[in-house]
């Protein structure tokens, strides 16, 4: 077409039908920028692990420092309460507890080691001193010090309910990641917490108490490895009301050795930003 010419004009109904496609791409394109998104930082962040059960009569002053753990000091660190299910033949089933914590915190512990609650690991190694402040400190020091041995771009939104399913919240999840440690074995683990909790415990070592549990990991998916492309998952959340963020753990599948983390908070993340699910990946 020569400058100064311009197309003819189109028939009525394909006009109709060049709008209507217009608006559909403006539409998806303000969908997608609603998507919440995180980017892991330049430095390491450390993921700090408490094993915890609610029919652990030790647990309860444990559960009290990570509650704080954020609001005292700003950390850049990421609290995980896991609740195992080892103790619930006491007399008190813990309603958070997974047999998912229980495998991990035995990997972490490793062939020799010893389970208990309470019991912490910062980025994969364990912290006896975690109760004390300067050598907490130290440790998330010298995680946040390393130069970041994975990264990964995490992208979330809320999808509609699913029909019939009211216990239950969808989330899709596209995560774009890569470990820039040659020697690792690399995993992708992903969980989502929840914090306010407040359980009136009838029974066992804790009998008549009422405890508050924040941090606490309500979904966890994985270990997904590497294929080459994003990976793309629907993970099913507990209705709970309430705060919800999204974590994102890469790991050495051999040692659990935490090579990055990220969070990313759910609560802006409109159910009309839609990041397109393929379904379950491959783990």
């Amino acid at each position: 077409m020569r400058r100064g010419e311009r197309w003819p004009d189109a028939p009525a109904h394909n006009r109709y039908a060049l709008a209507i496609a217009v608006l559909a791409l403006t539409a998806s394109a303000g969908a997608l920028a609603q998507t919440c998104r995180a980017v892991s930082p330049p430095y390491t962040v450390a993921l700090v692990e408490l094993y915890t059960s609610q029919g652990c009569s030790s647990c309860p002053p444990a559960d009290k420092w990570l509650s704080k753990l954020q609001t005292e000091s700003p950390l850049r660190a990421i609290p995980l309460a896991l609740h195992v299910g080892y103790w619930d033949y006491i007399g008190w089933r813990d309603p958070f507890a997974r047999h998912e914590f229980n495998d991990r915190q035995r990997l972490l512990v490793g062939r020799h080691g010893t389970a208990y609650t309470p019991e912490v690991f910062v980025s994969g190694a364990e912290l006896e001193s975690w109760a004390q402040r300067d050598s907490f400190g130290a440790a998330v020091d010298t995680i946040n010090a390393r130069a970041p041995r994975a990264h990964i771009d995490l992208q979330a939104n809320w999808l509609p309910p699913a029909a019939g399913d009211t216990r239950h919240r969808r989330l899709a999840v596209h995560a774009n990641w890569a470990s820039e440690s040659g020697g690792a074995d690399p995993q992708l683990l992903l969980a989502v917490k929840r914090s306010g909790y407040v359980t009136d415990v009838r029974s066992g070592e804790n009998g008549g108490s009422q405890l508050r549990n924040d941090h606490v990991v309500r979904a966890w998916e994985g270990p997904y490895s590497p294929h080459g492309r994003p990976l793309q998952v629907e993970i099913a959340v507990p209705a709970d009301p309430g705060d919800a963020t999204l974590v994102a753990i890469a790991q050495d599948a051999a040692t659990g050795a935490v090579l990055q983390a990220i969070e990313l908070g759910l609560a802006s993340c409109d159910a009309a930003a839609d990041v397109p699910s393929q379904g379950a990946a491959p783990k």
